[in-house]
């Protein structure tokens, strides 16, 4: 359906749209737009800042690796296969999606605490969950993890079978054909994966603060700085923090566009 500017309808969407656009942006651009370019710089000068970054960057890289290692093998198998109950696996898949964030983090805490058995084998090991990196990445890993395998999944499902079955019919083996054909044309989602997941990992909150308020990554010095300074202290950190994740949005952006054109 192809709107014109004759229909009265026409004037209704376009009426939703900027109201839309309005609520999404004016708060954004008052925020990045508030605090002044020395104090920006002052901000990304600090030490404390430049630590929870960094450990926010790293935290949600392990996060996206894992992501990757673990879920590759599994989104190929939800793509190639059909079996009973395929559909509430994908649906477990999701539930870090839906639940409430700070409810992630007292699921693994009912699990990894020290006093759970998971907990005590980790302890046996020399494993640090409660405030520790560690722990900060398997947050994360949970909350990014099914962004990865969805993407990882649509990406492998685009592949025509007959590819493979091509490569094994000439002597290649299922591996060899999975690295050689199959992840090579699914690179690109297998990428906006990765970027997806890397950002919902940067964005998390609510689940880092029960398993490690310390050492803190970027939204929880955020919430810090809110709580004991106030509004003026945390708006330059959380710019920063929007300005990177705007990033890697501009990323997935540009990869999503590029995949759409080669189809």
């Amino acid at each position: 359906m192809r709107l014109t500017k004759k229909e009265p309808f026409f004037w209704v969407t376009l009426s939703c749209g900027l109201v839309i656009l309005a609520f999404i942006l004016l708060p954004l651009v008052e925020m990045v737009t508030a605090p002044s370019a020395a104090v920006l710089k002052e901000t990304i000068q600090d030490k404390e800042v430049l630590q929870s970054i960094w450990l926010s960057l790293y935290t949600a890289g392990a996060a996206a690796l894992i992501s990757v290692i673990i879920g590759t093998p599994f989104a190929y198998l939800l793509a190639r296969t059909t079996f009973p109950g395929k559909n509430l696996v994908e649906a477990i898949i999701d539930i870090p999606i839906i639940i409430p964030h700070p409810v992630v983090g007292i699921a693994l805490l009912s699990i990894a605490g020290r006093n759970y058995w998971l907990g005590r084998v980790f302890n046996a090991l020399g494993i640090r969950i409660m405030g520790s990196v560690t722990g900060i990445i398997m947050v994360l890993t949970f909350v990014g993890l099914p962004f990865y395998l969805n993407a990882a999944k649509e990406g492998f499902t685009s592949i025509s079978p007959r590819l493979e079955s091509v490569s094994r019919s000439l002597g290649a083996s299922q591996v060899s054909t999975f690295f050689h054909i199959t992840l090579p044309l699914a690179w690109r989602s297998i990428l906006i994966g990765i970027v997806m997941c890397s950002a919902r990992a940067i964005s998390e909150f609510g689940a880092v603060v029960i398993i490690a308020y310390h050492p803190m990554i970027a939204p929880v010095l955020i919430y810090e700085r809110f709580e004991s300074m106030g509004l003026k202290y945390s708006q330059p950190v959380a710019v920063w923090l929007v300005c990177l994740c705007l990033l890697l949005f501009l990323l997935l952006r540009v990869l999503t566009l590029h995949q759409k054109r080669s189809a």
